[in-house]
């Protein structure tokens, strides 16, 4: 009967660091496709430029329309409708958020390059010309219920015009 009660319990032990395994490894799948997902965004983001503006040889960024682009590859990459929830099919299982989205060109008044940080989401970076920004969650898949829940899925992304040199 001793015998039973410790296999009983190294399977339960194995069980469940089998089962934190594979709620790792989703994390990391679901990470690795949002990252994706969210640096094709930011790059198509960035190539809404004002033709007003760049036939007066300034780079600058059409807000509305760069929004509006990112959105859109968003949704393509990750299977998801018009709020950003995903359809049937879709890798992910959780909503997906944007929590901030900056576009800084020339009409921004700012002087390149320049340090651009953000302590809320940990991006420093030096910034050689336009750019657009994004910084996308997600909920954090679970496989396991346990008392402490995970950080959600958070990854930034940066696109930037860099000058000829």
């Amino acid at each position: 009967m001793d015998y039973i009660i410790k296999l009983a319990f190294v399977l339960l032990i194995f069980m469940y660091s089998w089962f934190f395994q594979v709620q790792n490894h989703e994390w990391d799948v679901d990470r690795e496709l949002l990252k994706s997902a969210n640096n094709m965004a930011v790059h198509d983001a960035a190539q809404q430029l004002d033709e007003a503006a760049l036939a007066e040889g300034q780079l600058v960024i059409d807000q509305h329309e760069a929004e509006a682009s990112f959105r859109e590859t968003l949704k393509a990459n990750l299977g998801l409708d018009d709020s950003l929830n995903p359809l049937a099919g879709s890798r992910l299982r959780s909503k997906v958020e944007i929590v901030d989205f900056e576009v800084i060109d020339e009409a921004s008044g700012r002087a390149f390059p320049f340090l651009y940080e953000d302590s809320r989401f940990g991006i420093t970076k030096y910034l050689q010309g336009p750019s657009v920004i994004a910084v996308i969650k997600t909920r954090h898949p679970v496989l396991l219920a346990r008392s402490k829940l995970q950080d959600d899925i958070q990854v930034p992304a940066v696109q930037e015009y860099k000058p000829d040199e």
